[in-house]
């Protein structure tokens, strides 16, 4: 009996063992999982900072006067000086430490400097309040406070901050090494001008970018012939070397579809073969006795994406401690027909209608193989078999290709 898409989705996420951590230098964190927050060593800033060129004074003693001699130049990185005439001002720099008793920064713009005196220019005024230009110690954190939480994936900023805190190591989730494992005696490599009968391998080379994309350490390729023991042999290597294993092509019930029966020999538990959706119904989830995931996924190109997208990923993110990303609605720009019992996963474009809401206008293939079809769509809607969430306005489900 096939399960249903919510049914073979809770599955794989109980059955997916959490990825283990470990510490990961600051350079080569981005992309990865944290499972440790970075949290702010010190006050952010560490000091009452410049945030302008000028000069800077205790703005309550300046207040009716034009002219002010100035004591000397704070400049970024120095020792912070202090203010000996209350009516005197220092040249800043942006960046600076604010002198000891001054309050406020007068933009230079607004300033004639010559010599040790600064005059305000023709029109120009003194700062209305206390505080103008100056960035205030700790007014973005306080020591102690979380900065980027447990379950972030790092983005350029997150390493940014852990830098400014002093985190040269960050604990991360480990980032799997995956197998991609290609079936079929049809497939021949990219560079290789394929006979009538023959097909380019792509689905190899779709899987490994989106996995390296989601954090995956290594993603190694593989092809294996429609050769029972080869594919007996080869897999068994292969399960005992990486952590992740994603099988394409050869898991229905067709005389050279080996997989099934190859996997229950080398003792991968199967979990569940075939899923009531469209495209992907043959795909088959298992766990070695060491808890490699193993995903057989249908052959054809569309239902490899597909499925990767809605199961492969969203379990890795699971294993990897990621933060949940908000689910995504849209709505169906036209109705969509299909087998009424079946989940359908559609290809489509988003666009903005004139109130802002997102609708994705179905972008049908002609069928699973037509990998083509999928240039120009933006991802794909999931429409479960209840009819009303086929037709147009129908608010559903949307995972984005990227």
């Amino acid at each position: 009996m096939l399960l249903s898409v919510a049914a073979a989705e809770k599955i794989v996420l109980a059955r997916v063992p959490p990825l283990p951590g470990e510490d990961c230098p600051l350079k080569n964190a981005h992309g990865r999982v944290l499972r440790e927050p970075v949290v702010a060593d010190r006050d952010l800033p560490p000091f009452d900072r410049a945030m302008l060129d000028g000069l800077a004074l205790h703005l309550a003693n300046a207040t009716g006067r034009r002219q002010f001699a100035i004591e000397g130049i704070q400049a970024a990185g120095t020792i912070r000086h202090s203010l000996r005439d209350a009516a005197a001002g220092w040249q800043i720099a942006t960046g600076a430490p604010l002198p000891r008793d001054c309050d406020t920064i007068v933009p230079v713009e607004d300033l004639e400097l010559a010599g040790a005196v600064a005059r305000l220019r023709r029109g120009a005024r003194l700062p209305e309040h206390p505080g103008h230009g100056v960035h205030r110690c700790g007014q973005d954190a306080r020591a102690g406070a979380v900065l980027v939480p447990v379950g972030t994936r790092l983005g350029p900023h997150d390493i940014g901050i852990a830098a400014a805190v002093g985190r040269g190591t960050l604990r991360v989730a480990l980032a799997p090494r995956v197998a991609v494992v290609a079936t079929g005696d049809e497939l021949v490599d990219v560079e290789t001008r394929p006979a009538p009968h023959q097909i380019r391998r792509s689905n190899d080379h779709a899987l490994r970018a989106l996995l390296l994309a989601a954090g995956c350490a290594t993603v190694d390729r593989f092809h294996l012939r429609d050769l029972e023991q080869e594919i007996e042999t080869e897999l068994r290597r292969i399960i005992a070397e990486y952590d992740w294993v994603v099988l394409c092509g050869g898991v229905s019930k067709g005389r050279f579809d080996f997989l099934p029966v190859v996997l229950d020999r080398l003792r991968v538990e199967r979990c569940f073969h075939g899923v009531a959706q469209r495209p992907g119904k043959p795909f088959w989830f298992g766990v070695t006795p060491r808890q490699t995931p193993v995903f057989a996924l249908p052959g054809n190109p569309v239902a490899v994406l597909i499925c990767a997208h809605r199961f492969v990923l969203p379990a890795l993110a699971l294993a990897s401690g990621a933060a949940a990303a908000p689910e995504q609605r849209v709505a169906l720009a036209a109705a969509v027909a299909g087998p009424p019992d079946f989940t359908l996963f559609v290809p489509a474009r988003v666009t903005t209608d004139a109130t802002a809401r997102r609708v994705a206008q179905p972008a049908p293939v002609h069928n699973s193989g037509d990998f083509a079809g999928l240039a120009g769509t933006d991802g794909f809607v999931e429409l479960p078999p209840a009819p009303r969430w086929r037709r147009a306005g129908a608010v559903v489900r949307w995972h984005p290709w990227k």
